[in-house]
């Protein structure tokens, strides 16, 4: 019954009742591996993602074959400093990024929650621009800390994790003759839930961009991947019962920019096409392993705050997390 309890609300991957992810797929789309000016720069990302679950779970929610739709609207404020320090050939740059988090599960679960998530801090990352040829590489490593908005029995009553979560990215980026063509790596690696001992898989992404700027326009096509690349890992609180081991999602899009001299506007879309998760604990004989399956609109202003110049015609970062 405990585990039935569990499955049922759960709204993705993950340990029961926590999101697939620590960040959203496609939520890096429009930045690469190149870095603005020395500067403060300051980013404002929003974002809507209406999904239903899918997976051999949903039959135990669904079992007349309905759909329990999943719903998140989300809104972050960032900050990308770049205080024009050299290390090993690399530009230095740091991120501080704090998101705020809406997102309810429909019938059966009729759930909402609503609060701070985890805040992202990146002490460093480092961009190397590789002569004249137009590539760029940039390697950094970022965390999630478990300073967000958490109640309920398991610390998973709300948006808030009560674990820590590392991302290791790399990034390669060909920016030239108005090209960004960029493929960002990162994976999210988890230590343990502090109040249940349940560790969460570690999560692949990988997503890529190519647009083109003509003018003051930005416009290509975009998509991404993301999956659970190792297993959950339960613990005594829950019996030794496992939510899900994989999962795999791949979506496609499309993004448009304007640059308006002072702040440049990006705006993105993706439709999963492809959605599928397996390993959770059989449940009279069913997998019992969910995840969501749906599109996402993204939008994101950026601007600079502060340089230790005054250029003619601002050079506008396109970062975000």
């Amino acid at each position: 019954m405990a585990l039935v309890v569990a499955v049922s609300t759960n709204a993705g991957a993950y340990e029961f009742g926590a999101a697939p992810a620590s960040q959203k797929a496609g939520i890096t789309i429009g930045g690469s591996a190149g870095d603005p000016p020395p500067g403060i720069y300051m980013f404002n990302q929003v974002f809507t993602y209406q999904a239903n679950l899918t997976g051999p779970g949903n039959a135990l929610l669904n079992p007349t074959g309905n759909k329990t739709g999943v719903q998140a609207a989300v809104a972050t404020n960032g900050f990308l400093f770049v205080p024009g320090w050299s290390f090993l050939g690399a530009t230095y740059t740091a991120v501080l990024v704090q998101p705020y988090v809406m997102d309810s599960v429909g019938s059966p679960v009729n759930a909402q929650m609503s609060g701070l998530h985890n805040t992202y801090v990146v002490p460093a990352e480092l961009s190397w621009k590789l002569g004249d040829s137009g590539f760029f590489v940039k390697a950094g490593l970022g965390m999630y800390v478990p300073d967000g908005t958490k109640t309920g029995f398991n610390g998973l009553g709300n948006v808030g994790n009560p674990w820590w979560t590392f991302q290791p990215e790399f990034i390669v980026s060909y920016l030239k003759d108005g090209w960004n063509l960029t493929a960002n790596f990162y994976e999210e690696l988890n230590t343990k839930n502090t109040i249940t001992g349940y560790k969460s898989g570690d999560v692949l992404h990988a997503e890529f961009t190519a647009a083109k700027t003509i003018g003051n326009w930005t416009f290509g096509p975009v998509g991404y991947y993301v999956g659970q690349v190792s297993d959950d890992t339960s613990s005594a609180f829950y019996g030794g019962a496992i939510n899900v081991n994989r999962y795999n999602v791949w979506a496609a899009g499309g993004l448009v920019g304007y640059n308006f001299g002072p702040a440049a506007l990006n705006v993105w879309a993706f439709d999963e096409v492809s959605a599928r998760a397996s390993g959770g604990t059989p449940i009279t004989g069913l997998d019992s392993a969910t995840i969501t399956k749906g599109f996402s609109v993204f939008a994101n202003l950026s601007f600079r705050l502060w340089g230790p110049d005054a250029p003619s015609s601002p050079t506008l970062p396109k970062f975000h997390k």
